[in-house]
């Protein structure tokens, strides 16, 4: 996270949290961390192609390469997160996230 920082020459350190088991997290803690935004998970072939409004508080979920299994897409989705997706090609995700960004920002 430093080194990320001074490369950016950014001096704010962002918030991290780290979960052991994936249902309580989706179930449990993230409808408390998505309040007041707008909720998206980045997986491919789903949904429409990503496109981002800065205006809006947005929550992004970006999975593996290769995306979410599908029980972790539906646990998502019933949280309240809705689909989007970068094209055709599946991107590593040290790709996928700062392009991600890019149409965020």
């Amino acid at each position: 996270m430093i080194l990320g920082l001074e490369q950016a020459k950014d001096t704010i350190m962002p918030e991290v949290m780290c979960y052991q088991r994936f249902k309580p997290f989706v179930e449990d803690v993230l409808p408390h961390l998505i309040q007041d935004s707008r909720a998206i998970i980045a997986h491919p072939g789903q949904g429409s192609f990503c496109t981002g409004d800065s205006q809006y508080k947005s929550t992004l979920a970006v999975g593996p390469e290769g995306g979410f299994i599908d029980y972790e897409v539906e646990k998502f989705k019933q949280a309240g997160f809705s689909s989007c997706h970068l094209g055709e090609r599946i991107l590593r995700v040290e790709n996928a996230i700062p392009v991600l960004l890019g149409r965020f920002i």
